[in-house]
């Protein structure tokens, strides 16, 4: 089994510390989020997938250096992830916005909007959806 290679990881943080059981990691092609304990729940969102990234930093986050990314992608399961409370957040938006355009360039995807009015769901369009519908 070929073991995946990070390119970041971090955990929700508390007050600054990373006391918590949500971690975060990003390899070249995905985002994972894993919560839990005993019980564990990981989700993966694939980077060719994101379709926006946000930064929010509270004045509290602020304070203990942290801030939490916000991932919106065409994922069906995942559309909206929150890395919340990380380390470094404008560094870190920065590395999935470069792996995000890497994964699509592989892909050779091309993302277009509709211009004028509001962008709406149906307003996108890229290959890799074309593909997934065509095989369901």
């Amino acid at each position: 089994m070929e073991s995946i290679e990070y390119l970041w990881k971090d955990r929700k943080r508390h007050l600054g510390l990373p006391l918590s059981f949500t971690r975060y990691r990003l390899s070249e092609d995905r985002l994972f989020c894993e919560t839990g304990f005993l019980n564990i729940k990981s989700d993966e969102v694939l980077l060719y997938r994101v379709r926006d990234l946000q930064l929010n930093m509270s004045l509290g986050q602020r304070i203990f250096g942290v801030g939490t990314v916000c991932v919106v992608s065409s994922d069906k399961s995942i559309p909206h992830l929150d890395l919340k409370n990380v380390k470094h957040p404008r560094e870190v938006k920065e590395l999935i916005h470069q792996h995000v355009e890497e994964a699509k360039d592989k892909r050779r995807m091309r993302t277009t909007e509709l211009v004028g009015g509001e962008v709406g769901e149906d307003d996108y369009h890229d290959t890799a959806d074309l593909e997934d519908e065509e095989l369901d």
